[in-house]
């Protein structure tokens, strides 16, 4: 009997409480009803404000599409080429470095078949051979020089300076072995004139 009263006043309640929701649901339709009759002008207005405002920001984002659109020919035009023209630059200086390069290495040579015209001619040619010699050096220490000046402004890739340094290494040393084998034969030549005088 207690579970069967029990379960007839929560019933009881359930439908109170459904009641009332009702009622509520119905008297908020009303007032919805009542404000939207009392301002349905403003509701209108507002209503073709959004649909302008939307009108607005379509406009504004065709105009940014268009202006991202000049923004890309204007790169096109401007930081393409620029960049072509720093590319072009940075061969023209590594073209230049080169042609001095080329002018000392054709120096040095000359240098070194006169040295050997010389070395032939005997104890004649001695004092020439020296003042050749000394040329040679001059040069050869322009040449180097030219040739670290190159690599640290012009060679700016790592791979490249490396192999730039051991082509820098490789014409150091056989240029070294060419002046001592000169340097050599001039002693022998000096030697012999001595020898030959006493």
């Amino acid at each position: 009997v207690k579970t069967y009263t029990a379960q007839a006043i929560h019933q009881a309640v359930i439908a109170e409480q459904l009641a009332k929701l009702a009622q509520g649901i119905s008297q908020l339709d009303k007032e919805l009803h009542s404000q939207v009759v009392a301002r349905h002008e403003d509701l209108l207005a507002q209503a073709t404000g959004i649909e302008s405002l939307e009108g607005v920001l379509q406009m504004m984002q065709t105009r940014i599409s268009a202006l991202q659109a000049a923004v890309e020919r204007m790169r096109a035009k401007i930081v393409d080429p620029y960049n072509k023209i720093v590319g072009r630059i940075t061969q023209l200086a590594r073209l230049q470095v080169a042609c001095d390069l080329l002018r000392r290495i054709i120096r040095i040579l000359y240098l070194s078949k006169r040295l050997q015209g010389q070395l032939q001619g005997g104890s004649r040619e001695i004092t020439k051979a020296a003042q050749s010699i000394n040329e040679l050096g001059k040069a050869f220490s322009l040449f180097v020089f030219a040739l670290h000046f190159c690599q640290a402004a012009v060679c700016d890739f790592q791979i490249y300076r490396k192999s730039f340094t051991l082509k820098v290494q490789y014409v150091t040393f056989v240029t070294k072995i060419f002046f001592y084998i000169m340097f050599t034969h001039l002693l022998l030549w000096i030697l012999a004139y001595k020898l030959g005088k006493a």
